[in-house]
C-alpha cells in the first residue's frame, strides 16, 4: 500500500536494504533457538567489573568533561593509546593518523561518503562481509569479486580483476567474516604489490585480528605496504586505510572503534564525520580508554582467547561426528566465525527455515556474495554460546543435514 512518503525518499534509498543477518536475527528471539546467527561476542567474558570502577572514576574525576561535547577526531588519550600499540608493529603514527568512529560501521559508511561516486567499482572478496555492502550500496557502488580458498583472496586473480578499473580494494585478512578464513602471508605480500603496480589503494579491515587461537600472527597488510614503501623510514606513508574496533575485545555496545590514515584522508573522514554526529560519544571513549590502560587490555585479550578457542574446537569436534559426508567446512585459526559449504543445489536459506523449527539458527551464506551466489553455504558463530549449547546446537544442525543430503541424493 502507497503512503504519501512513498515518492519523497532519495533515489539511493532504492538500493537500500535490511541486513539480512538482522531480519534473521528477530526469528531467533525464541529463548529455545541455540543461534549461531550473530556475529556477537560472548557476554560472559565483558569486563563488568572494570567497566563498573572506570564509570565511577570517569564520572568522579572527569564527570565535566566526559559529558561534554568533544572532538570530531576523538578523545586524545585514547587516539595516543592506539598510536602507541601501531607502534609495536613497525608503524610510526601520530593521533593526528587517526579517527575515532561510532564502530566499524560508521567507518565503512564515511569510507563510502567520502570516496564513492555512483557507479564506481570496489573489488571485494567473494564472499565478504555483509555490513560493507550495505554500507556501500547506499552510495550507487558496483562490486568486483575475487574468489577465496583457504589461504584467503586468491590472488592470481586480481590482476585480471583489477583492469576494469577499482576504486579500491577492500579485504578482512585475519579470520575473515563470513568464512573465517585467513590470508596467508605471500599473499598479502602479492595483494600490496599488484595493488601498488595498480595504484589502487587497500581498505584493510580488521576487526578480529587480535583474536588468534592458534599458529603465528601474521604482519597486517598496513604494516607490509609501510615497510614496502617506506625507504628506511617507519613513517606511516599508506596506501593503506585501516580499521578496527573495541567491539570484539572490550564491549560491542561501546561503539567504539578507529580509523587509520594519511592525515588528508583523516581530514576528509572528519568531514564526513561531522555531518554525522559530531563526535563519538566522549564519555564511552574516556571510560573505553581507563578500562584498557595499564595494560588490562593485553591479559584480558587472553582471557578472550581462551574462551573462544575452547568453544570453536567444541563446534569442530561436533561437526567432524555428526555432519554427514558432503558437507566441508573451513578450520579458522580465530575469530568468530567457521563456513560451512553444503553438497551443490542445497539451500541453504530454505534449510533456515526449518532449522529455526528444530531451534537452530545459523546465516544462510548468499547474503555475503556481492554479485550473488553460494546458496549452498552457511555461517556459524562459535564465540556466543556456551560449550553445551554449541554441542546441542550442532547435533540438530546435523541431523536436519543428515535428512536433506539424504533427501537430495
Amino acid at each position: 500500500m502507497e503512503t504519501p512518503w512513498d515518492h519523497r525518499y532519495a533515489q539511493r534509498t532504492q538500493r537500500m536494504k535490511s541486513s539480512a543477518i538482522r531480519e534473521l536475527l528477530k526469528l531467533t528471539e525464541d529463548p529455545e533457538v541455540i543461534s549461531f546467527a550473530g556475529g556477537l561476542p560472548a557476554p560472559d567474558v565483558f569486563p563488568v567489573e572494570e567497566f563498573t570502577s572506570a564509570c565511577e572514576k570517569v564520572l568522579k574525576d572527569f564527570g565535566a568533561q566526559a559529558l561534554q561535547y568533544g572532538s570530531t577526531e576523538g578523545f586524545t588519550p585514547l587516539r595516543e593509546m592506539i598510536a602507541r600499540h601501531t607502534s609495536r608493529y613497525g608503524i610510526s603514527i601520530s593521533p593526528d593518523n587517526i579517527l575515532i568512529t561510532s564502530g566499524s560501521q560508521q567507518a565503512l559508511d564515511m569510507i563510502g561518503k567520502v570516496f564513492i561516486n555512483p557507479g564506481d567499482r570496489i573489488l571485494v572478496e567473494e564472499p565478504t562481509y555483509l555490513g560493507a555492502l550495505q554500507a556501500w550500496n547506499a552510495y550507487g557502488a558496483e562490486y568486483v569479486t575475487v574468489p577465496m580458498d583457504e589461504d584467503g583472496m586468491i590472488t592470481s586473480s586480481l590482476e585480471s580483476a583489477l583492469r576494469c578499473g577499482v576504486k579500491f580494494i577492500y579485504v578482512l585478512p585475519n579470520f575473515q567474516n563470513p568464512t573465517g578464513v585467513t590470508l596467508s602471508l605471500q599473499r598479502r605480500q602479492e595483494l600490496i604489490e599488484i595493488a601498488d603496480r595498480y595504484g589502487v589503494p587497500i581498505i584493510e579491515d580488521d576487526p578480529y585480528g587480535q583474536l588468534r587461537y592458534e599458529g603465528e600472527n601474521l604482519p597486517s597488510i598496513v604494516s607490509m605496504d609501510n615497510e614496502f614503501r617506506r625507504n628506511g623510514s617507519n613513517e606511516y606513508r599508506g596506501n593503506v586505510i585501516y580499521l578496527s574496533t573495541f567491539s570484539k575485545t572490550l564491549a560491542p555496545g561501546l561503539r567504539l572503534a578507529w580509523v587509520i590514515a594519511p592525515t588528508q584522508v583523516i581530514r576528509k573522514l572528519v568531514q564526513a564525520k561531522q555531518g554525522a554526529d559530531l563526535h563519538t560519544a566522549t564519555f564511552n571513549q574516556i571510560v573505553a580508554f581507563e578500562v584498557a590502560r595499564g595494560g588490562f587490555l593485553d591479559r584480558h585479550i587472553w582471557l578472550i582467547r581462551r574462551v573462544y578457542g575452547e568453544r570453536r574446537n567444541i563446534m569442530l569436534d561436533a561437526m567432524e561426528e555428526l555432519f554427514p559426508p558432503g558437507v566441508q567446512w573451513t578450520k579458522p585459526k580465530g575469530g568468530l566465525f567457521l563456513w560451512g559449504m553444503l553438497p551443490q543445489g542445497m539451500d541453504t536459506t530454505e534449510m533456515f527455515k526449518v532449522a529455526v523449527e528444530r531451534k537452530v539458527a545459523f546465516v544462510p551464506g548468499t547474503s555475503f556474495y556481492a554479485l550473488g551466489g553460494g546458496e549452498n553455504t552457511m555461517r556459524l558463530n562459535f564465540s556466543y554460546s556456551s560449550p553445551d549449547l554449541i554441542q546441542i546446537g550442532i547435533e540438530r544442525l546435523g541431523n536436519l543435514l543428515k535428512e536433506m543430503v539424504i533427501a537430495e541424493k
